[in-house]
């Protein structure tokens, strides 16, 4: 059954430019330029009149763009559940500018060990990430680790969460890799790695959200019978000012918003693009997180009864329920 029928989140890409060469990502190889406040101002209007309460502002590296303190704190006075998600190269920089306007700020860390870390992202950023942690917490601020999870990586797991997260108390995001066009990260944790996962999600300080977990037990989404609800629950707007359709990472059509993103996202060409969520070739299989999160929160799946206790372990943890209640 459909509990909301209205688009909950919007993923704002602000460049797709970055300072990081992550080798699960494509993003950074792409020409892109800057979104403009004039354009962000509107369509922030567009998306409280469409029922968006979360606004993800991302990349590339968001931080790169100067105007960023500028974007999360006009979403976050207009009442909108405000995200960041940084490499941390530049966080240190622009720390104060972003203080008390993010709710949900994730330190991307992948290895407990400098090294590992740094190679799989391309770029010396591991002590920046710990600088990061130091700056955020003196500022009464209180960011996530976002832990991307890699058969590689598994076993650093624990020590993140041991001598990182817990001694800094942290919240240890763990975010199952997944696969996209080109872009094959080796995904497939065998059902031993799965429920080494799952166990460790259960842990005080450690989210991880079950449904991704018996997502890829069942192999993906399956375009037959999709679970993907990517169109009509999120709203991609890319840097030139497009909204991307079904999603940034499978899209295949662009529409110039020109001030009208309300009127455009009700279009009938729109919705009707909209209604192929999780139905195209390349849908079957899918695990892409970004899109199921809030695809399980609408509609009483099992996958919504699976998602359920971490979301609102997270959330109480983060005190996040108490403004999307009076937002």
């Amino acid at each position: 059954m459909r509990l909301v029928r209205h688009p909950v989140l919007c993923n704002y890409y602000v460049t797709y430019r970055c300072n990081a060469k992550c080798s699960f990502c494509d993003i950074w190889e792409k020409p892109s330029p800057y979104i403009k406040l004039e354009d962000v101002e509107q369509n922030l209007r567009d998306l409280k009149r469409l029922g968006v309460s979360v606004v993800d502002f991302t990349g590339g590296e968001p931080l790169l763009h100067r105007q960023i303190h500028e974007f999360v704190g006009l979403a976050h006075d207009m009442g909108f559940i405000t995200t960041l998600t940084t490499n941390c190269l530049l966080y240190p920089k622009y720390a104060e500018r972003l203080r008390g306007k993010v709710d949900m700020l994730h330190f991307s860390l992948d290895a407990s060990e400098k090294e590992v870390h740094d190679r799989g992202r391309g770029v010396a950023c591991y002590d920046f990430v710990l600088e990061s942690i130091r700056v955020a917490r003196e500022m009464g601020e209180r960011p996530d680790i976002l832990f991307t999870v890699f058969r590689e990586n598994l076993k650093d797991l624990e020590a993140v969460y041991r001598d990182i997260a817990q001694p800094n108390k942290l919240m240890l995001i763990l975010n199952p890799a997944f696969d996209y066009n080109s872009v094959n990260t080796g995904e497939q944790l065998t059902t031993e790695e799965l429920d080494y996962l799952s166990a460790f999600g259960r842990r005080k300080g450690v989210y991880l959200n079950e449904a991704f977990i018996q997502l890829r037990r069942d192999g993906g989404n399956h375009v037959a019978a999709p679970v993907c609800r990517a169109a009509s629950t999120t709203l991609v707007i890319s840097p030139s000012n497009e909204l991307v359709l079904p999603c940034y990472h499978l899209g295949q059509q662009k529409f110039p918003v020109d001030g009208r993103l309300f009127d455009l996202y009700n279009s009938a060409e729109v919705q009707r693009l909209a209604a192929l969520e999780g139905r195209l070739p390349q849908c079957e299989g899918c695990t892409i997180n970004c899109y199921m999160q809030p695809s399980f929160a609408v509609e009483t799946s099992k996958y919504f009864w699976q998602a359920l206790p971490s979301t609102v372990k997270y959330n109480a943890a983060k005190g996040t329920w108490k403004r999307m209640l009076t937002r």
